[in-house]
């Protein structure tokens, strides 16, 4: 099963001709793919076209666009993980939880250093209760 999926990954990039039952495969048993330059320009498309429709789509994101690939450019790869890591911890929180860490977060950006990492310590050792006081009492009003 792996081989086909791995087969059908690699035929839909390009990747695999009928001499190539078995593409080479990364550590993780997944389809060793080539770098950037050695993609022809039919599969760069495919991968740029995601990015090409939310510019074109947001001109007034345009500017936030530029500057969070230069931050992402800029990153080490320790950073790069951490940046995902804490993405997909993003995308695995309920609505509620995020709109709590909202309001957490731009009550911390606001702070010096020093208040900033109290509150995180403090945060750390608050039970469910006070916290949800804390969510109530600093949430902004509309």
């Amino acid at each position: 099963m792996t081989a086909i999926r791995t087969f059908l990954l690699a035929a839909l990039l390009g990747l695999a001709t009928p001499a190539l039952a078995d593409p080479p495969t990364d550590d993780t048993g997944a389809p060793a793919l080539p770098a950037w330059d050695q993609l022809d320009q039919a599969q760069r498309d495919v991968l740029v076209q995601p990015v090409r429709d939310r510019w074109d789509a947001s001109p007034e994101a345009r500017q936030r666009m530029l500057r969070h690939a230069e931050r992402w450019r800029q990153m080490t790869p320790e950073q790069r993980d951490r940046a995902r890591q804490g993405m997909k911890r993003w995308e695995d929180m309920s609505p509620e939880r995020r709109a709590e860490a909202r309001v957490l977060y731009q009550h911390m950006r606001q702070l010096p250093a020093a208040e900033r990492e109290a509150l995180r310590a403090r945060w750390k050792t608050m039970s469910a209760d006070e916290r949800q006081r804390w969510l109530e009492t600093h949430r902004p009003r509309d």
